[in-house]
C-alpha cells in the first residue's frame, strides 16, 4: 500500500509538473498585456527560435501581437487624424489672425496718419508742418505787435512833445498877440494924441 501511495504521489507530482508547464506555456506573457510594440518585438526576438529562416511563434502570441499592433496603429491613426484636424483648425485661426493683424495694421496706419495730420481748408497738412507754420505766423504777429507797440510809444512821445510844444507856442502867441494889441492900442492912442495936438495947434 505504501508503494502504491508513493507511485500515486509520484504520478500526481509528474502530472502537476506537466500541467503547470502546459499552463505556463499557454499563459500570455505580461509584455503583451502592458508593454508597447517595440518591447513586444524585442520579447519575440529573444524568446523565439529561428529554424531554416523561419521564426516559430505561438499562435496565441502572434494573434495577441497582431491585435496589439492593429490597436496601436488604429490609436495612432486616430491621433494623427485628430492632429491633422487640429492643425487645420490652427492654420485657419492663424490665417484669420493674420488677416485681422493686416486689417489692424492698416487701421493703425490710417489712425497714425490722421493723428499726425490736420485738415485746413479741405487740405490735409502734416501736424509738424502745420505747427511750424503756425509758430512762424505767431512769431511774425508777436514781432508786428512789438513793432506796433514800440511805434505807438514813439508816436505817443512825439505827440506829447508836440502838444507841449504847441501849448508853449500858443502861450507865446497869446503873449505876442496881447503885446501886439497893447502896442497897437498905444500906438493908436499916441497917433490920436498927435492928431489932436496937430489940430489944436
Amino acid at each position: 500500500m505504501s508503494k502504491s501511495i508513493v507511485k500515486l504521489s509520484v504520478l500526481i507530482a509528474v502530472l502537476l509538473a506537466v500541467g503547470t508547464r502546459i499552463y505556463s506555456q499557454n499563459e500570455m506573457p505580461d509584455v503583451f498585456k502592458q508593454e508597447p510594440i517595440p518591447e513586444q518585438l524585442k520579447y519575440l526576438e529573444e524568446h523565439t527560435r529561428i529554424y531554416e529562416n523561419f521564426r516559430a511563434v505561438r499562435e496565441d502570441i502572434f494573434q495577441k501581437f497582431s491585435k496589439n499592433t492593429i490597436d496601436t496603429l488604429s490609436k495612432s491613426t486616430t491621433k494623427i487624424n485628430a492632429l491633422i484636424v487640429r492643425n487645420r483648425i490652427l492654420s485657419n485661426r492663424i490665417d484669420s489672425l493674420k488677416k485681422a493683424q493686416e486689417s489692424f495694421n492698416t487701421e493703425l496706419k490710417e489712425v497714425t496718419r490722421t493723428k499726425e495730420s490736420i485738415t485746413v481748408l479741405g487740405l490735409e497738412i502734416n501736424k509738424k508742418t502745420y505747427n511750424s507754420f503756425m509758430w512762424t505766423i505767431l512769431a511774425a504777429l508777436v514781432m508786428l505787435l512789438l513793432i506796433g507797440y514800440l511805434t505807438f510809444r514813439q508816436n505817443r512821445a512825439i505827440t506829447l512833445r508836440t502838444k507841449k510844444d504847441l501849448s508853449e507856442l500858443m502861450d507865446e502867441y497869446e503873449k505876442y498877440k496881447k503885446k501886439t494889441r497893447l502896442e497897437r492900442e498905444k500906438m493908436t492912442i499916441d497917433h490920436f494924441n498927435e492928431i489932436k495936438k496937430l489940430r489944436g495947434s
